[in-house]
């Protein structure tokens, strides 16, 4: 798409950005940071800019809470800083824009009370696009005393002056533009059901995997496979603690583990038909319908499966004592998750080595750390 429109091929460039709308909305939301940078290099993109500020407003963190939110595009955070219908309290807007200011000058002082005029003089300057589109007025009295008076150097005069007034006599005329509050959504913002099943795979992967399950020689099409994802866990949400696995798995059977690795494009994960139980002495559980993947992701062109070799040793769950280290463990090492620091996403501890448990690795090198792990129960659609 990005070539055609390079060489300036409308039609096609329209009809690609249309198909990319309508028939790939899941792939678009697994690389949605990456698609609304991209949008933003080049503006021919028009449709696909306004679905994904839609999509943007209502699910605020795919962009702000993203790992690389600091490398978006000026007129990108702009282009959202102007919607009335952002659904991101006033106060936490402010926030976002002054770290991604910040993080555009990485010369400024880490310590606020370091800075000279200077320092905010090149914030000011930084942020004087972003910083109109903000509605101060509708900011909390304590959030104002707490997150934006530290910075009110790089704001106008009278508007401060016009803050101030503002919260000891609201009635008072003001002198600078008060923009209005933005809107809050009702409801159709959708029940959890509707939200993204996943914060990491996608329905084709869902649909990959549920091939696998049923032993299938062709991929179930991602508009109709059979299974439910049901999500039990998300690290995000849940904790990266070891024994959280443990809790919150116990007596789930028929279960997918996802792990998004650090550092890479790599998905990483596991299917167990077996119930994990947190209550053994420390056994190797057998299975044959086990196996463990690596997904095709990014650079990563081709999906992997690795099923189960030596059945007697196709899961081990882990003593009581060992829970505050350990989570799932495939093949005694073939896919791992280990913390030291009872949190998966510290230290490099989870790792998949081949033990010949498994029919193949899925992965060249040890040992890694995560971004965030998923555990869905897979339940057959009725």
């Amino acid at each position: 798409m990005l070539a055609s429109s390079k060489f300036e091929l409308e039609e096609l460039s329209k009809k690609l950005e249309i198909i990319l709308i309508n028939d790939k909305a899941s792939w678009l939301k697994t690389h949605f940071s990456l698609v609304y940078r991209t949008i933003f290099i080049n503006n021919n993109f028009k449709d696909l800019e306004n679905f994904c500020n839609d999509i943007v407003v209502k699910y605020p963190s795919l962009i702000f809470d993203a790992e690389d939110f600091t490398s978006l595009q000026e007129a990108a955070l702009i282009s959202l800083l102007k919607r009335d219908d952002l659904q991101v309290e006033e106060a936490k807007i402010w926030e976002y824009v002054i770290k991604w200011g910040i993080a555009q000058n990485p010369t400024l002082p880490a310590n606020l009370d370091e800075w000279n005029k200077d320092n905010f003089l090149t914030l000011k300057t930084t942020l004087q696009h972003c910083l109109p589109y903000i509605r101060y007025f509708h900011i909390s009295g304590d959030d104002i005393l707490k997150k934006v008076e530290p910075y009110k150097k790089i704001l106008d005069k009278q508007l401060w002056k016009d803050l101030m007034h503002h919260f000891l006599s609201p009635n008072q005329p003001k002198k600078c533009v008060v923009l209005p509050a933005r809107t809050v959504l009702i409801p159709e913002l959708p029940a959890r059901s509707k939200e993204p099943f996943s914060t990491i795979i996608s329905d084709d992967h869902a649909a990959e995997i549920s091939s696998w399950i049923d032993r299938k020689n062709t991929t179930y099409p991602s508009t109709n496979y059979p299974y439910e994802f049901q999500l039990i866990l998300r690290g995000s949400k849940d904790g990266f603690a070891p024994r959280t696995f443990w809790n919150m798995c116990h007596g789930h059977a028929g279960t997918v583990v996802i792990i998004k690795v650090k550092g890479t494009d790599e998905i990483l994960g596991g299917y167990n038909p077996l119930m994990w139980d947190n209550n053994t002495s420390g056994v190797c559980r057998e299975t044959k319908d086990s196996f463990i993947f690596s997904l095709k992701n990014g650079n990563i062109q081709n999906s992997i499966l690795s099923r189960v070799k030596e059945p007697k040793k196709a899961l081990l769950y882990y003593h009581n004592v060992y829970q505050n280290s350990y989570g799932p463990n495939f093949g005694s090492g073939h896919l791992y998750m280990n913390s030291n620091q009872s949190n998966f996403t510290i230290d490099n501890k989870s790792a998949s080595f081949d033990y010949n448990r498994y029919e193949k690795t899925i992965r060249t090198n040890g040992e890694f750390s995560i971004i965030d792990y998923e555990v869905f129960k897979v339940n057959k659609r009725t």
